[in-house]
């Protein structure tokens, strides 16, 4: 039977991202995200708010800690990823996290998105008018 694991959340950092390396010299980050929900019970207009730890490895992960802190908007694609390990006590402790493929920074309160494009400076050039492009 075919299986599908992808997960896309929105939502804010709660922490800044934490950043480290392995042994043989991955970068990895972790970071809290925030996801809420609004719902309607009966006539009340209720908040839930979920709490979600994301990993996410290599440049990614790089890019992440220099750009990203505490409360800013994200969006996530990756994949659930269930994790287990031994305390230094001897306690088996496992948990549920998001391992992201994707992580793009939303604008903040103001700021306009910016286009790929206009990222890199490679600026497209003005379409000419449709009158121009008409044979006859």
């Amino acid at each position: 039977m075919a299986s599908l694991n992808k997960v896309f959340l929105m939502g804010n950092l709660t922490r800044d991202p934490e950043l480290r390396y392995t042994p043989s010299g991955s970068a990895v980050a972790s970071f809290g995200l925030a996801v809420n929900r609004k719902y309607k019970q009966g006539e009340e207009i209720k908040d839930e708010t979920c709490f979600i730890d994301i990993t996410v490895w290599g440049k990614q992960a790089e890019n992440c800690a220099e750009y990203l802190s505490k409360g800013r908007g994200i969006l996530v694609e990756g994949r659930l990823s269930y994790r287990t390990w031994e305390t230094e006590e001897g306690q088996k402790r496992s948990k549920i996290e998001v391992v992201a493929n994707n992580v793009q920074f939303l604008p903040r309160g103001g700021e306009q998105p910016v286009s790929k494009g206009a990222e890199t400076g490679d600026l497209t050039p003005e379409k000419e008018s449709v009158e121009n492009d008409v044979p006859f």
